[in-house]
């Protein structure tokens, strides 16, 4: 049965082109990703358990998670923790299946420590965080049981969307992020993982404003920390070059007051150890950005079942979808893909699968049209890969 697919010319102004553009991304240590990871977390480590148990993945949702903000005495060289960080996983889960049982929420519990030892270095975890689970009980039959190469019902009636390529914005902001975090940090133990960065470029000018939490045993005092500021700074300049040639400015923790002292100081790297409370899906969207000139949805990923929860799939599979016509088709400046669902029908037959171009002068719209149908008709014939990608943790979702 053929796909309803249509690859269709709009006429807009390119995101390159237009005067005014605005990308943000929370960094890994940020509360509401700190959530968004936590959910993910637990369904990788869900599935897997699952596999080994059963042979397959069960049905499942993670997405409820909350992290209740801890309080700290941050100080220079030092600091301590006052109250430790809340951290509640809550959501389904299969616990029993055909007679054998799966310890669901001890897999959780752990899936979450471990995955907080990747993204808060710098924490106690036995005793700066308390994590807490309340997974409820979900049920399954065969009909939501995952199988290889063969399409399930979609759960709902929902939508994804992804577009493609980054702006140089849209690359400068999220690989500040992950730079800061990956291979700065490296250099400068003060940096924390609670980065955000929000980029504004304004024709050819780009402004960066970044906050990001130093770590106080890293820090000797002021002086020290306002020469942290400036090195990041100069890193963050350095960086941007690769990505474009406009005239960047970068922001380093504005909220800083030097006469008084005040500074961003935390003891873990983390805004949640001090009154920042964080909850999934108010973060990144699962390309790890939030680009209000984009179309969006407000869809949270992380957690939700990669089986047949096509507000997980769709919008994975659409930036995928997305991405891949970018690099591979000719001709284009921006392109917008939106898969949408109908509850009960098959996932690879999406109701409709809506791709949106916006070609560039000269351009082929005919063989733009042909080569992208082409693609997205392969990824929806291989779409059961996208939840093989995301059990193998090969996707991020924020």
């Amino acid at each position: 049965m053929a796909r309803n697919i249509r690859v269709e010319k709009i006429t807009q102004t390119p995101i390159e082109k237009q005067e005014i553009e605005i990308v943000e991304r929370k960094g890994v240590g940020h509360p509401d990703s700190m959530a968004d990871g936590f959910a993910e977390a637990v369904s990788r480590g869900l599935c897997n358990e699952y596999i080994k148990k059963i042979g397959t993945v069960l049905h499942h949702n993670t997405d409820q998670v909350e992290v209740v903000a801890g309080r700290s005495h941050p100080e220079y060289r030092g600091g301590e923790l006052i109250s430790p960080i809340y951290v509640l996983l809550v959501g389904r889960a299969t616990k029993e299946f055909q007679d054998k049982k799966i310890p669901t929420d001890i897999v959780a519990v752990r899936s979450a420590k471990q995955y907080l030892k990747t993204i808060l270095p710098d924490i106690n975890s036995e005793h700066d965080v308390i994590i807490d689970c309340k997974l409820g009980v979900g049920s399954t039959d065969l009909q939501s049981v995952f199988k290889v190469g063969k399409a399930p019902m979609a759960n709902d009636t929902s939508f994804g969307v992804g577009h493609a390529p980054f702006s140089e914005v849209e690359q400068i902001v999220y690989n500040t992020e992950r730079q800061m975090v990956l291979n700065f940090k490296k250099d400068i133990p003060a940096i924390g993982t609670d980065i955000k960065v929000m980029g504004m470029r304004k024709n050819n000018s780009i402004t960066l404003t970044v906050a990001c939490a130093m770590i106080g045993k890293h820090v000797d005092d002021k002086d020290h920390y306002f020469s942290i500021k400036d090195e990041v700074r100069g890193k963050i300049l350095e960086l941007s070059g690769k990505y474009t040639d406009r005239e960047v400015e970068v922001f380093v923790n504005t909220g800083d007051d030097e006469e008084t002292g005040s500074v961003y100081l935390t003891v873990t790297g983390t805004s949640a150890e001090m009154g920042d409370d964080g909850s999934v899906g108010r973060g990144n969207r699962c390309n790890g950005l939030i680009t209000p000139n984009r179309p969006m949805s407000m869809e949270a990923t992380s957690g939700k079942n990669p089986i047949n929860h096509v507000g997980k799939l769709y919008n994975l599979l659409s930036n995928q979808i997305a991405n891949d016509i970018a690099e591979n088709v000719s001709g284009i400046d921006d392109i917008y893909i939106r898969i949408l669902s109908q509850i009960g029908k098959p996932i690879d037959h999406p109701l409709i699968a809506s791709a949106q171009v916006i070609p560039q002068d000269g351009a082929n719209m005919n063989t733009i049209k042909s080569e992208s149908e082409a693609i997205i008709d392969k990824w929806l014939g291989d779409i059961t890969k996208i939840t093989e990608m995301i059990v193998r943790g090969e996707l991020d979702t924020f």
